[in-house]
């Protein structure tokens, strides 16, 4: 898929970390202070399954390296600036650091329906605009 076409990201108070690091290349995800837990997407306080509704919350850089969980095929996408490339894939992707950690991807590289759920797969960063990074992910062997 063209980076123009890609969403560009609108960070808020709470999105700001994980946009900036991904500007400088980094992966980074949330990690509760109270209870260890890592987690992903950022949000104000420990959330998701197993939380402890904290809000001692920092950030923690990660490898990322992940599995493939499952995808999907995207034949009719609603989103207008995916039309042009459809169909595509999306992907589930369990971080390599902890598999309850997640990320909803798109796997460009590969060909619609050729992927291989636990296929590995590793993070690279993409500009979209000037200046504006977004992570990507690639199946690795």
């Amino acid at each position: 898929m063209p980076n123009e076409l890609r969403p560009i990201p609108i960070p808020d108070a709470v999105s700001k970390p994980f946009w900036d690091a991904c500007n400088e290349k980094r992966l980074i995800v949330q990690i509760c202070t109270a209870c260890n837990r890592l987690q992903f997407p950022f949000a104000s306080s420990c959330s998701g399954r197993g939380s402890c509704g904290s809000s001692n919350l920092e950030t923690k850089e990660v490898a990322g390296r992940g599995k493939i969980d499952d995808y999907v095929v995207i034949y009719d996408t609603r989103l207008r600036s995916w039309a042009a490339v459809q169909p595509y894939n999306v992907a589930m992707i369990q971080l390599e650091e902890d598999p309850g950690v997640q990320f909803l991807a798109n796997l460009p590289a590969n060909e619609v329906d050729d992927l291989t759920p636990g296929a590995s797969v590793e993070v690279e960063f993409i500009e979209v605009v000037a200046g504006q990074w977004i992570p990507e992910w690639k199946v690795v062997s």
